[in-house]
């Protein structure tokens, strides 16, 4: 690492500080001339000018200079010009590397977006494989203020290959706030997966620390800059866990100049009625098994009745007779065809006119699409219709299904056993409970919100997205995985997850599993095992529970020089779980006091006691409250710089069964950044042991 010389004119430091003034000159000037712009004269209407004015709006929110974020953090020397050929003498050029474009008046480059193909051999090139890198400097910043710099002679064989220390820095800088970006970090086998293809799904099996989340987010960054037109048209969106982790990671896509993804939970996508409820274990896991999908199928398809009486259609003097022999084989073509089926009782009525039609071809008339439009909305035609293919409102035919055991047990027959129907009815025959007569009557779960989803693509088809990222994926059951599916069915999608972490009933068992259910199986599985966050002996400590969890993963492997801090405590009660939280917090950065969730109230208590302020998940942290008190149902996909974890075997109790305690410990063991005091009063968890 090096640091500025005696000669300001011979420094590289003050001329690489010199370059970033000049850039953030540069980004002030492109933000500043779209500012200016005078759109009054250059629109047609209204509509467009709202449309224009929009995009101007967030083009001048992405060309804003964060001044603590540097504009850019590392150089390259190519020995020759890209593209050109690599003859001898050949000039070369230097591009600097940043989290955005920045060009100067005359529009030649000052910064290289990180996308652009010219910065991939910033992440990618090595000693053994150059590619055509001559130099490679990386940046140490200090707030916004360029400091330090480090080379990398990839060509000089005298140069050894080296750890970058100003690499681990930046991988161990303090957490503070939410989520950053980790442009300047991103590791070969990262950056393969940022930058593969759009049109190809990618599912990443990751375990903590290993940077799948942002990995997941700079690709929608990388595709949206290489496929921009074509997402602005079809959109893209970010699917999380819960509020608290969307929150944590909503600034890492705005930091790099991307304001025009949507994110929310799966909750929210299938939102079509107000949940309410709950379901037990065994009952959301039945809810959530694929096989619901058929008894929905069958259950909508069978309101189809095939006519036992012709249409009699009177126009003027005339009458056209269609039989019924005739309408059951239109109505028979439309089922053999499986389309959605609202699109086929929208097609009926235009099926029976054309029929009719046919007949007054056959007459001499010559009709045109304008009779065929009147005769499909005779009233004889809408009736037959009517009773032929009647409408099905999904959460109606939800509801009956989970109110009505006989109208349950006849499209059920042959897929769910009775054992399983009764398990999900929410009233059996004789249980003196009342029936639920209504839709805003009823109380329903989130797995049944997932139902009415299902069946509303049954009857209509759900609009397909370009690129969909789906997070913590493994705690989605297969219904869950068909209602992001049904949203990039046209699209791809960034599966992201850990199998270990697991910690819903019906957790994932297999990725291939779950890209069949998500509509996806040509999809490539992908797998980090290299640890960038974990410290190597908490994660050594944590990987002792994965042959109980998930015995056929690899377990991390930190590539942290920092071997972090960990420390076993045996306590007499919460004053010195406090405690422990007041040594952490001595430190620069954040803290984060895990607990099973029925301890939180005795540790909020015990805290405010003591005067030491904290705050919930997903809210930022400042500089006078830097402690979070984080229920272990909540802490997933969460990282800080110490952990406190209280009382390991209640984070296992608090789980329905063994396993998914252990997993939801697993989590919770994994969140610090720097260090880890687990305190505990009871017995360690014997798989700890």
């Amino acid at each position: 690492m090096s640091t500025p010389a005696a000669d300001p004119i011979d420094d590289p430091l003050s001329r690489e500080r010199s370059h970033l003034a000049s850039s953030r000159s540069a980004l002030r000037a492109m933000r500043e001339d779209v500012e200016s712009l005078d759109i009054k004269d250059v629109t047609a209407n209204w509509v467009n000018a709202e449309v224009l004015a929009r995009q101007i709006d967030d083009r001048i929110k992405a060309l804003a200079d964060l001044s603590d974020t540097p504009l850019f953090f590392g150089r390259l020397n190519y020995l020759h010009a890209p593209g050109a050929e690599q003859a001898e003498g050949a000039e070369g050029e230097q591009f600097y590397i940043g989290r955005r474009h920045v060009h100067d008046a005359d529009g030649d480059p000052m910064v290289i977006d990180w996308r652009a193909p010219v910065s991939q051999p910033f992440y990618r090139a090595s000693k053994k494989d150059p590619l055509d890198i001559s130099l490679r400097r990386r940046f140490g910043y200090t707030g916004g203020e360029l400091t330090a710099y480090e080379d990398e002679h990839l060509m000089d064989p005298a140069e050894a290959a080296a750890t970058s220390k100003l690499l681990q820095q930046e991988i161990e800088r303090p957490r503070v706030g939410p989520m950053r970006d980790i442009v300047a970090t991103i590791q070969p086998e990262q950056d393969e997966i940022v930058r593969s293809g759009l049109g190809g799904t990618v599912c990443v099996q990751g375990g903590p620390g290993t940077g799948k989340t942002a990995v997941g987010l700079h690709r929608v960054a990388y595709l949206l800059y290489a496929h921009r037109e074509r997402l602005a048209r079809t959109g893209t969106l970010v699917i999380g866990p819960n509020k608290s982790f969307l929150h944590y990671i909503e600034q890492v896509l705005p930091a790099l100049g991307e304001l025009t993804v949507r994110q929310g939970t799966v909750d929210d996508l299938v939102a079509h009625v107000e949940v309410r409820g709950t379901d037990e274990a065994p009952a959301a896991v039945i809810k959530g098994d694929a096989r619901m999908a058929e008894v929905l199928r069958k259950a909508i398809y069978s309101h189809v009745t095939l006519p036992t009486e012709p249409v009699m259609v009177v126009r003027g003097s005339r009458r056209w007779r269609v039989p019924a022999y005739e309408l059951e084989a239109i109505v028979r073509e439309l089922l053999d065809r499986d389309i959605r089926y609202g699109a086929a009782r929208e097609a009926l009525p235009q099926r029976i006119a054309h029929a009719v039609l046919v007949q007054m071809e056959r007459s001499g008339e010559a009709p045109d699409d304008r009779v065929q439009d009147a005769v499909a909305r005779n009233t004889a035609v809408k009736a037959a219709v009517k009773a032929m293919w009647p409408p099905v409102e999904p959460a109606k035919l939800v509801l009956r299904l989970l109110s009505d055991a006989d109208f349950l047990a006849a499209h059920a027959d042959g897929i769910l056993d009775e054992d399983e129907q009764k398990t999900i009815l929410w009233a059996l025959p004789g249980s003196g409970k009342r029936a639920v007569r209504s839709v805003k009557a009823a109380k329903w779960s989130a797995a049944d919100a997932v139902l009415i989803d299902e069946a509303t693509d049954l009857v209509q088809r759900t609009h397909s997205l370009g690129h969909v990222v789906l997070d913590e994926a493994q705690d989605l059951s297969p219904m869950q995985y068909r209602a992001v599916g049904r949203r990039c069915t046209t699209g791809s999608a960034t599966v992201l997850g850990d199998l270990a972490q697991g910690t819903t009933p019906w957790a994932t068992r297999s990725w291939d599993e779950a890209l069949a259910h998500l509509g996806k199986s040509e999809g490539v599985i992908e797998e980090l095992t290299a640890g960038f966050r974990v410290p190597t002996d908490v994660i050594t400590y944590a990987s002792r529970l994965l042959p109980h969890i998930a015995p056929g993963l690899t377990p991390v492997a930190s590539v942290r020089e920092n071997p972090g801090f960990f420390d076993l405590r045996e306590t007499a009660g919460t004053a010195e779980v406090v405690a422990a939280c007041e040594e952490l917090l001595a430190n620069e950065g954040s803290t984060g006091l895990i607990a099973a969730d029925a301890r939180i109230p005795a540790l909020a208590e015990a805290l405010t006691a003591a005067g030491i302020g904290y705050i919930d998940p997903g809210e930022e942290t400042t500089v006078d409250t830097r402690l979070t008190l984080v229920p272990a149902s909540l802490a997933k996909g969460l990282e800080y710089d110490y952990v406190v974890l209280d009382e390991p075997q209640a984070v296992v109790d608090g789980e329905p069964d063994e396993r998914t305690g252990l997993r939801r410990l697993y989590v919770a063991l994994t969140r610090a950044v720097s260090g880890l005091i687990v305190t505990h009063t009871a017995p360690l968890p014997s798989q700890l042991a």
